[in-house]
């Protein structure tokens, strides 16, 4: 009989720095995301500040909350062309202010679902 074993790498005793906001986090995940394309190798604990999350786990939450549709394609777009840009959309451009409120939406979505997971403060 062989015996199987768990082994489990703890990286601190320390849960990780929550986010200030979900922006935050958002960008977070974004910039992440993009590394990760461009062929980075994405590691737990290596970062100069430890995080409560994963950065899929942010974009999981948006998963679900579009397959549970709050949160529609358009809010997708602007989420993804922004945090991008690593800015949210400026209110007083003429051409952002649509943007901003697909933003503003998307966020009011967002914030509380990362909240409960203990991702953003």
């Amino acid at each position: 009989m062989v015996q199987h074993r768990n082994t489990f790498m703890v990286l601190s005793d320390a849960v990780g720095e929550p986010f200030g906001s979900a922006e935050e986090a958002w960008f977070w995940s974004v910039q992440a995301q993009d590394a990760k394309a461009a062929g980075a190798r994405i590691a737990a604990g290596r970062g100069l500040v430890q995080r409560p999350c994963e950065p899929g786990d942010v974009l999981c939450a948006v998963d679900r909350l579009y397959r549970r549709r709050l949160l529609i394609r358009d809010h997708l777009h602007v989420l993804v062309h922004y945090g991008r840009r690593l800015m949210a959309p400026d209110p007083a451009r003429y051409r952002e202010q649509r943007a901003h409120t697909l933003w503003q939406e998307a966020f009011d979505r967002l914030r509380p679902v990362l909240r409960e997971k203990g991702i953003v403060q």
